[in-house]
């Protein structure tokens, strides 16, 4: 009975300590591939560098119109994002293209994005300067031009649609969204504040700020094309 007793209890507590240290790798990963994603997402949005067409758009608005337009942009920006989350797979499957292929094409367009970005200046992927001349017109210009294709345009949409595929599932989908959603919070705050960050930081500070998102965005791009070129072409890894 003792030897029993003895077996039982060491069986309960190697099952115990095995649990505890599944636990944390299980929940780990999620969170740690998670925020890197949300890292090259808040890259790719560049709110900083957003900042000084914010401004030329909405010199004519009141600071009450300002922050209605900085707290509508936002929204747009996570609704925006949130779908292509969700819906973005289907959208592969539905016109027949497959994920490594996609990678390839989404890590050149975030790539040239990138040396945009290393100039300090906006890539035409994101936005143009006919698109900058149509926006001074429009009276609402928090969902086109400043939402899409300035913040959430083709370059982030892409990229949160291959973080979206790595999710590990419908909770990994479910954490990326909330993360989304905290990003989208501090572009809110960022536009909110976009007149005292814009004399604090200057013109200087906005272009070094855009320099080091763009070095961010073109690492997770390269990374983005190698993966699919692996799997496309399994020769290269030998």
């Amino acid at each position: 009975m003792n030897h029993k007793r003895v077996e039982y209890a060491t069986q309960h507590t190697t099952s115990d300590r095995t649990a505890q240290s599944h636990t944390p790798m299980t929940v780990q990963p999620i969170w740690t591939e998670t925020l890197k994603g949300l890292v090259g997402v808040f890259a790719i949005l560049n709110p900083l560098g957003a900042i000084p067409l914010f401004l030329s758009l909405t010199a004519d608005k009141s600071a009450q119109e300002m922050h209605r337009i900085a707290a509508k942009t936002a929204t747009a920006v996570a609704v925006i994002l949130i779908l292509s989350v969700w819906v973005g797979d289907r959208l592969l499957g539905f016109f027949g293209i497959g994920v490594p292929a996609f990678r390839i094409a989404g890590g050149l367009l975030v790539l040239l994005i990138a040396i945009a970005m290393f100039h300090a200046r906006t890539s035409p992927a994101r936005h143009t300067h006919e698109e900058d001349a149509e926006a001074e017109s429009k009276e609402d210009i928090a969902v086109v031009p400043l939402a899409i294709p300035l913040l959430a345009g083709p370059g982030a949409i892409s990229l949160v649609i291959v973080n979206a595929h790595q999710a590990n599932g419908l909770i990994g989908k479910l954490v990326f969204s909330l993360g989304i959603v905290a990003v989208a919070i501090i572009v809110w705050s960022v536009l909110w504040l976009a007149e005292p960050i814009g004399k604090r930081l200057g013109t200087a500070g906005l272009n070094i700020a855009t320099r080091v998102m763009g070095l961010i965005l073109a690492a997770m791009a390269i990374q983005f094309m190698a993966a699919g070129l692996l799997v496309l072409f399994p020769g290269l890894s030998r």
